[in-house]
């Protein structure tokens, strides 16, 4: 039965797949029911990670505030004046830009808004598009597990804060591997198929006039623009002091009344709420905002394919630590292995963490191997059908990023498992340094 119920789950998801965008979520749903009525326990408030919708939900709602007021808008005119600037060496700054921007949202959605800025500047340059656009979505995507307000983080948090890991020390772990992982696929990146004017699909669809040049417009800040930025960065900077405060390593803040999650979703309303009132916002323009719609769909994403997923471990947690508790202690870097082909199936580096990390911890795999391993949450890239890679082929109009005839050949695997690789092994080697 336990190969049946698996093989729901991989039908539901493959059906999610194929319809892109909500309906990954649509059909996980769907997979849910029909493993109710196989006999596993349908139960939202276990299945569905609660906590990580509530904070991708507020996360984004700040986001969206800050977009409305400019912040957003003017963040990306920075980073489009780095790029021209060194044109020639985008592939290197794509995944730095889109790094940090994940870093400093919480949220890969932000990507978004550099991705047909990459592109420009690549055609510009001459420079094959498929390149920075690819190793710049793996880079986005990595950076959630670096991030201080991603529900991703906060959930690995607590998984190994009662091991004896603080916040901070996960932090640098997952922060240095995931930053020099990202730096090597970018290397990989650069020598990743011919050249843009010897592709023969980019000659096709530039002799019949299918690539066409962005129109380039004077940019003019909104008056509020750089307060909106300043606000959500203040309250990025306390919920990272909040949230080392009450640590268990730390406890500057014995038996919080708030926590962590909850300051993340508090503090990020509240910046919400600053942006609006401070910059003058309409408020009814929040939810027009495209990271506002981004977001919200892909919370609907993770409710269906995070509840198919966590029914699906919950109702077989004990066969599966039986099966895969002496293999992954023998094996450490197996756990990684599986952390990445699920990351693909739930969508969700969060769902994820939440789904597998404790059950590997159960197992009795110790703290050093579940933050190494942490990086490896993060192969939504595997499949050619999240948001942000299907955004990237989509506004590459030179036909060079694109999915190949057999599905997982398209442009985004290899530098995707390169930096991933490569986090992990680094990871391997400094968390024992560290914890």
């Amino acid at each position: 039965m336990i190969l049946v119920q698996f093989a729901v789950v991989l039908v539901f998801v493959f059906i999610g797949a194929r319809l892109g965008g909500i309906g990954i979520g649509l059909a996980g749903g769907a997979g849910v029911i029909v493993l109710g009525l196989l006999g596993l326990e349908v139960d939202p408030a276990t299945g569905v990670p609660w906590d990580v919708l509530g904070i991708i939900m507020c996360v984004i709602a700040a986001i969206a505030a800050m977009q409305s007021a400019g912040g957003l808008d003017l963040l990306v005119a920075r980073t489009e004046v780095l790029l021209r600037a060194r044109p020639r060496n985008i592939t290197f700054l794509a995944p730095l830009v889109t790094y940090f921007m994940t870093v400093f949202a919480g949220t890969g959605q932000v990507a978004f808004s550099t991705l047909p800025v990459i592109a420009e500047v690549a055609k510009e340059s001459n420079v094959r598009p498929s390149r920075p656009l690819s190793i710049a979505v793996v880079a986005s995507q990595m950076a959630i597990v670096a991030s201080p307000i991603s529900a991703a983080v906060v959930a690995m948090a607590a998984v190994v804060e009662p091991l004896g890991v603080d916040y901070l020390t996960m932090l640098t772990v997952a922060g240095v591997s995931t930053l020099v992982g990202c730096l090597l696929g970018a290397l990989v990146a650069t020598r990743q198929g011919v050249e843009l004017q010897d592709d023969p699909v980019y000659q096709d669809r530039l002799a019949k006039g299918l690539v066409r040049k962005r129109e380039r417009t004077e940019f003019v800040a909104k008056p509020r623009a750089l307060l909106s930025l300043v606000i959500f960065a203040v309250a990025l900077v306390v919920v990272v002091l909040y949230s080392t405060a009450v640590s268990d390593s730390v406890a500057l803040i014995e038996n919080p009344t708030i926590t962590r999650s909850g300051a993340i979703m508090t503090f990020m309303l509240l910046a919400g709420l600053l942006i609006a009132v401070l910059c003058r916002i309409d408020v009814g323009t929040v939810i027009t905002q495209q990271t506002f719609r981004s977001g919200m769909s892909a919370a609907v994403c993770i409710i269906g394919v995070a509840w198919l997923g966590n029914t699906f471990v919950q109702g077989h947690t004990d066969t599966i630590e039986e099966l895969g508790g002496t293999l992954i202690r023998d094996y450490p870097w197996m756990l990684a292995v599986v952390l990445l082909l699920a990351s693909a199936l739930l969508y969700s580096q969060a769902a994820t963490t939440i789904a597998l990390m404790p059950v590997a911890a159960g197992m009795g795999v110790g703290a050093t191997t579940l933050v190494a391993s942490f990086p490896a949450v993060t192969g939504l890239f595997l499949l050619p059908t999240y948001t942000t890679v299907v955004a990237a082929i989509e506004l590459d109009d030179t036909g060079t990023t694109r999915i190949g005839k057999y599905l997982f050949n398209h442009s985004f695997m290899v530098p995707g498992l390169v930096s991933v690789t490569a986090a992990v092994a680094i990871g391997f080697g400094l968390a024992p340094l560290l914890i």
